[in-house]
C-alpha cells in the first residue's frame, strides 16, 4: 500500500476532514457547541479532533494535534457548563508553543459524566519576555465518562491488524451495531510502518475521532508493524497508556492488562539494523506483570484479562512467539489469567486451554483483508465474562464464556 507523504497545506487537511465527517457517527452525539461554532479557521488550527485516553474513576487525558505552536487548554464542566479549565503543566512550565498535546484532568468525580471542548490559540511570537497570541478558537463540544469504581460491569470492543486501511475502523465498529461499550481496545499493527505524522492522523486518529474515541477512551498497545519505520519512535508522542506503552486498569470486575510484545524477530535480524533491544524490553515487562498480578487489585478482581499482540502459541516458531511464550505464559498460568486476547497471525480462532500447555484460552483476532477481519465483542459482569468475534459479514466466528 502507498504510504502518505509530508503534511501538504491546508486545503488538503480540509478536504480528509470533509471525507472523514461524510463517514457518518458510531453511537457518538456531540453537544451543541455553546460558543465559536466550528469554523474553518478552527479546522485550520486543529489537525484532529481530542480524543480520549487513559481513563480512570478520578482522571483521564485528552490528546490532539494543531497546525501550528499554541497554547492549548481544556474547559470542561457538567450539566453543560464548561466553568472548569486545565492545561498540562511541566516543571512548573505551562505546556505551550508545541503542537502535540497531552491535557491530563484530575481530580474528577468517579462514575460521573463531564461535557468538554478544548480551547487553543496559536502563539504567533515567542520573544523572551512578549508572547503574541492569535485569536481563541475551540473545539466542538462532546462529553466523557469516568470510570465508576462500583459499576458491575464493563463492555468493550476489540480491534487488531488493521494495517493501514483507516476504512475498517467504521466498517468493523459499525457491526457493533447500537449495544453499548465502554472503551474500544487497539490491539497492534494498525499500521504497515510508520513514516510521519499525517499516517497517523489519517489511517488512525481521525478514523477514531470520527468512530468513537472523541467520547469513549481509546486504549492502544503496540504490535510488531508499530516498531518499525522512521516515524516509530515518535509515536508514544500521540498514543499512551496511563503508565506507558504497557499497563493495567481495573474497569468494572475486570483486572486489564495491556502488554507490548515488541518485534516477532531476533533483535540482531538485518532487518533491525542493529537499532532495537527487545528481548531486554520483554523480560522488564515479565517482572513487572507478575508484580501486578500479585497486587491486591488483581487479586481482588473477579477475572483477569491480558490483551497483546503477539500469541503466546498458535502464532508458529519466531523468536517473539517463542519469547512471548518463555516469559509470560508461565505468570498466566500461575496467577489464574482468565483470557488472552492476540492478534498477529491474520487468522482468527479460538483456542480453548489446553492441559500441560497453557490453562487459559487464547483468542485471536483476524487480519487485514476483506473476509479476514474481525470485531471482538467482550462482556463482563458478576455472572460470566463472554466473548464474541464477528467477521466482517456479521458472521460470528468464535465465542468464549468464562463463569
Amino acid at each position: 500500500m502507498k504510504k502518505p507523504g509530508l503534511l501538504s497545506g491546508r486545503r488538503q487537511f480540509l478536504g480528509s476532514v470533509a471525507k472523514i465527517a461524510a463517514l457518518g457517527s458510531l453511537n457518538v452525539t456531540a453537544l451543541p457547541v455553546l460558543a465559536n461554532e466550528q469554523t474553518e479557521e478552527n479546522a485550520s488550527l486543529f489537525l484532529t479532533a481530542p480524543y480520549l485516553q487513559a481513563v480512570s474513576a478520578t482522571s483521564i487525558s485528552i490528546r490532539l494535534v494543531t497546525a501550528q505552536p499554541t497554547y492549548c487548554w481544556v474547559e470542561y464542566g457538567t450539566n453543560g457548563e464548561f466553568n472548569q479549565k486545565a492545561h498540562a503543566i511541566t516543571d512548573g512550565l505551562v505546556n505551550a508553543y508545541n503542537r502535540i498535546h497531552e491535557i491530563r484532568i484530575e481530580g474528577l468525580t468517579p462514575g460521573i459524566k463531564y461535557n468538554y471542548r478544548v480551547a487553543a490559540k496559536e502563539i504567533v511570537q515567542f520573544q523572551p519576555y512578549k508572547v503574541t497570541y492569535g485569536e481563541v478558537v475551540h473545539s466542538e463540544a462532546y462529553t466523557m465518562n469516568t470510570i465508576n469504581p462500583s459499576a458491575q460491569e464493563v463492555n468493550w470492543l476489540v480491534l487488531n491488524d488493521i494495517h493501514d486501511r483507516p476504512e475498517s475502523f467504521r466498517q468493523l465498529l459499525d457491526l457493533n451495531g447500537n449495544d453499548h461499550y465502554d472503551y474500544v481496545f487497539l490491539n497492534g499493527d494498525m499500521f504497515d510502518y510508520q513514516t510521519d505524522e499525517k499516517q497517523l492522523i489519517d489511517h488512525l486518529i481521525a478514523p477514531c475521532t470520527s468512530c468513537f474515541a472523541t467520547q469513549k477512551p481509546m486504549m492502544f498497545v503496540r504490535g510488531n508493524h508499530e516498531t518499525r519505520g522512521k516515524f516509530a519512535r515518535n509515536l508514544k508522542d500521540y498514543f499512551g497508556g496511563p503508565t506507558g506503552q504497557y499497563f493495567t486498569f481495573k474497569w468494572g470486575p475486570v483486572f486489564g492488562i495491556a502488554l507490548d510484545t515488541g518485534e516477532d524477530k531476533n533483535d540482531d535480524h538485518p532487518v533491525y539494523a542493529g537499532i532495537v533491544d527487545f528481548d531486554t524490553y520483554r523480560i522488564r515487562q515479565a517482572a513487572w506483570l507478575e508484580a501486578q498480578l500479585q497486587s491486591k487489585a488483581a487479586r481482588k478482581a473477579k477475572y483477569r484479562v491480558v490483551m497483546m499482540h503477539i500469541p503466546p502459541f498458535y502464532s508458529g516458531d519466531g523468536h517473539g512467539t517463542l519469547h512471548c511464550r518463555e516469559l509470560f505464559s508461565p505468570i498466566f498460568d500461575k496467577y489464574d489469567v482468565d483470557l488472552v486476547i492476540c492478534g498477529h497471525t491474520h487468522a482468527y480462532g479460538v483456542h480453548p486451554p489446553v492441559s500441560g500447555s497453557h490453562k487459559y484460552p487464547i483468542i485471536i483476532g483476524g487480519g487485514p483483508k476483506d473476509g479476514r477481519r474481525t470485531l471482538i465483542k467482550v462482556k463482563a459482569n458478576a455472572q460470566q465474562l463472554s466473548l464474541s468475534m464477528l467477521r466482517d459479514d456479521g458472521a460470528v466466528v468464535g465465542s468464549y464464556t468464562v463463569s
